[in-house]
């Protein structure tokens, strides 16, 4: 699935549960917006060290991973690789129990 399907998704259940309750239906623009801001505070957060939980969904957080030594798969070389940080998800248990 694609940002822009997944984007027309959300406007499909949006608006699905809002003409139930008479409320005015959302755009693609608006949720596409939305989208796009989730991605980029998520990024901006995690990259300064910051975990997100969201409920039902999971944890979003940046781990250290240090230094180690690695080898070049084509020549057998050993090579240093560089401690980083990198991103890390945990899922919620009801995201987990949904794909069972």
């Amino acid at each position: 699935m694609t940002q822009s399907d997944f984007t027309k998704a959300i406007v499909a259940d949006v608006n699905k549960k809002y003409a139930v309750e008479g409320k005015k239906a959302l755009t693609n623009e608006n949720v596409k917006d939305v989208v796009n801001s989730f991605v980029c505070v998520t990024t901006e957060c995690v990259a300064k060290g910051e975990k997100i939980t969201i409920a039902g969904l999971g944890t979003f957080e940046s781990a250290e991973r240090s230094a180690r030594e690695g080898r070049n798969p084509i020549t057998g070389e050993s090579i240093h690789i560089e401690a980083k940080k990198v991103p890390k998800f945990k899922a919620a248990k009801a995201f987990k129990e949904a794909l069972k």
